[in-house]
């Protein structure tokens, strides 16, 4: 048996989780790799170290004094080295090297990827586990895109020399030989990588809740904990906010088998989640999970005999495609095609989108909607279950909720509602309510 660990934020945050860290670890001969994220925040209104070195970062780049961000930085490491006993260890020397950078070279890859870093350095001395830089075996191509291949086989040749081994999260090498982040909470793809490459049973990523719950505990109070879950249904619900595992940590394990367990550091003896590729596990609940997120909007494009008009479609998604603008959704009828996108995103182009879908579709009319909230329904007991659908309406029909859009794949595997963005928690309550709580 052999396990990848990587350690989330809040699970590093002081000498005090560190000390829980190595107990789990040394609890269980197979938790081989350790994947460290920065230290997190240690109580309500403390800094997370990654936020910190942004800040000093940002400062170092407009030739400003950053002495005062270094100096915090600087005193949460002492404090955790000095919590764990550890003699004769010091960071002084790779403080100085960090402070030299901001003043000469200040590149906020390279300040953001210290906090992983530092605390890799640590982990490694507290453990007794060999040290291993994720810029030596952690590679990006000239796109800033992972290079997948090229990183395996290095990796896998380092961990077949090193049996015990700490390696940060968060960062590798991108293509100009410089530090290079992934996006934030890159570090579950660090865990993953290195599950993949030394061919692990499980990849164990520890934070601070007991896996994935069935809703957002912001939203619902006390919401049910979910046992197991496909990586589908993960990469719907996290695509739609659920926010305990970065969405892009599973493409590596899944392509080797290698199932994930979601479990809580300061409850270690909690199953957690186990994320799968298929499981014959029925769900305690026709769903799987509620996730969505606010700020959206619709461009409705109406035009008859639109179904006859081949590359109709295609006209339109060019207009988005010209001002770089992703569409979220495209539910249609005979004569309209609605295309959802982030009103963030869309507000600054509106006038060059409408512009540019008039000169290549030549529709009738245009009409945009804000205010858009998406719920994402999600499950693989749903395809079995009929009804599922009314109920949902139903629910929300009772919350007085009003129904703005509705799409649905052929796979059955989720729902998406759009629902006014004042609507979105009363709506979140009325599915969870429906399903889990009373199941009726």
């Amino acid at each position: 048996m052999k396990k990848v660990v990587k350690f989330g934020g809040s699970s590093l945050a002081d000498a005090q989780q560190f000390k829980k860290v190595g107990a789990i670890i040394r609890e269980d001969p197979s938790r081989v790799y350790v994947i460290p994220s920065a230290p997190g925040k240690r109580f309500s209104g403390d800094d997370k170290v990654t936020d910190l070195l942004y800040r000093m970062h940002s400062k170092a780049s407009k030739d400003e004094d950053f002495g005062v961000e270094l100096e915090i930085i600087r005193e949460r490491y002492q404090e955790i080295i000095d919590g764990l006993g550890l003699e004769g260890f010091s960071l002084e020397g790779e403080f100085a090297q960090i402070e030299r950078r901001m003043h000469q070279n200040p590149d906020s890859n390279y300040a953001a990827s210290r906090g992983e870093y530092l605390n890799g350095r640590i982990m490694a001395r507290y453990l007794g586990y060999k040290f291993i830089d994720a810029k030596d075996v952690i590679f990006f191509d000239e796109h800033g895109v992972l290079d997948s291949e090229k990183t395996n086989e290095v990796l896998s040749k380092c961990l077949e020399e090193n049996p015990k081994a700490v390696i940060p999260g968060f960062y590798g090498r991108g293509f100009d030989g410089q530090v290079k982040t992934f996006s934030r909470g890159g570090s579950d793809i660090t865990g993953s990588i290195v599950a993949r490459a030394c061919r692990a049973d499980v990849y164990e990523n520890w934070t601070d809740v007991s896996g994935f719950m069935v809703a957002d505990p912001r939203i619902i109070n006390n919401p049910v904990g979910i046992e197991t879950i496909t990586y589908r249904e993960l990469r719907e619900l996290s695509y739609m906010g659920a926010s305990v595992l970065h969405e892009d940590a599973i493409f590596p394990v899944r392509h080797e088998g290698i199932p994930i367990n979601i479990k809580n550091t300061n409850k270690p003896d909690d199953d957690g989640t186990w994320i799968v590729e298929s499981t014959c596990q029925k769900s305690g609940y026709v769903i799987t999970g509620i996730a969505g997120k606010k700020g959206f909007c619709t461009v409705l494009i109406s035009k008859a005999l639109m179904n006859s008009e081949v590359g109709f479609g295609r006209k339109v998604l060019q207009a988005f495609e010209e001002n770089g603008i992703s569409f979220e959704h495209m539910p249609s009828g005979i004569d309209t095609m609605t295309i959802v996108v982030h009103e963030d995103e869309f507000m600054h182009k509106e006038q060059r989108v409408v512009s540019a879908i008039h000169r290549l579709a030549q529709p009738d009319s245009v009409e945009i909607e804000s205010d858009l909230a998406l719920i994402a329904v999600v499950g693989r007991g749903m395809k079995s279950m009929r009804g599922t659908a009314g109920r949902i309406f139903s629910a929300l029909a009772h919350a007085q909720v009003n129904v703005r859009m509705i799409d649905q794949g052929s796979s059955e595997l989720n729902i998406i509602i759009g629902v006014d963005n004042n609507d979105f928690e009363v709506a979140v309550r009325a599915i969870y309510d429906i399903f889990v709580k009373t199941r009726i």
